[in-house]
């Protein structure tokens, strides 16, 4: 059967929202990860740095030391990478459908209707995640840039760093563009993989979307906060 460009469009259409939704759950996955090992640090520094040890030695022997890592560090970077081209190719192809015209705006909705503040936001919340995520890895991860001062272990990074306030503050803005990005994010990719079917549906997901957006958000804030009023030292 052959099919009209219109039909052609429609399923490409749906192919990068599945490609959005399905990225964006990997990522949320691994944040889930990530959030769990940080919250190693209340543990005390041996815990914290036996985590981080163990992160590497993952898989030995049928891998190499660190090999689990960036097993997992390639998925990552595939999955942001997916995100971001479904996320502008979407973009791209609404705003040619509008003949690139702004959405329309009324009284109630200065920036367009049908869309949250959310959703308003994850442009420019993903671009300030992009910069941290790029500044984290460089800090607790590589150690090339030490705000606090270098440190020879996982833990001794970590307090450092946080102790230095502007660093706590740029993590505070970052977990927040999380957030935002989370809030309306897991909604839209539950729904496009088919959860949203009904009117409790929609309830649970929204509920959903709320209780992972604080259980990541909160748990990764509380760690440097938690450097900050000296609960971690």
């Amino acid at each position: 059967m052959t099919l009209t460009a219109h039909q052609r469009a429609a399923r490409s259409t749906v192919v990068l929202k599945v490609l959005m939704a399905v990225s964006g759950v990997i990522m949320i996955l691994f944040l889930l990860a990530h959030m769990y090992g940080n919250l190693k640090a209340y543990a005390g520094a041996q815990a914290f740095n036996d985590y981080s040890h163990h992160l590497r030695t993952i898989g030995e022997p049928i891998l190499p030391y660190g090999g689990a890592l960036w097993v997992i560090r390639v998925v990552l970077v595939a999955a942001v990478l997916a995100h971001m081209f479904s996320a502008f190719r979407l973009w791209a192809r609404s705003t040619r459908a509008r003949g690139g015209v702004q959405r329309y705006h009324s009284p109630k909705a200065k920036r367009g209707v049908q869309r949250t503040y959310a959703s308003f936001t994850l442009r420019w919340g993903g671009i300030v995640i992009i910069l941290f995520v790029i500044f984290h890895l460089l800090q607790l991860t590589f150690g090339v840039v030490n705000p606090g001062g270098p440190a020879d272990t996982p833990y001794g990074r970590l307090v450092a760093g946080f102790q230095v306030w502007w660093v706590v503050l740029a993590y505070t803005v970052a977990l927040l563009a999380v957030g935002f990005h989370l809030r309306h994010g897991v909604w839209s990719a539950l729904t496009t993989l088919g959860a949203n079917a009904s009117a409790l549906a929609r309830k649970r997901l929204n509920i959903l979307a709320h209780v992972v957006t604080a259980i990541i958000t909160i748990g990764f804030l509380s760690v440097p906060y938690s450097i900050v009023f000296g609960l971690v030292k």
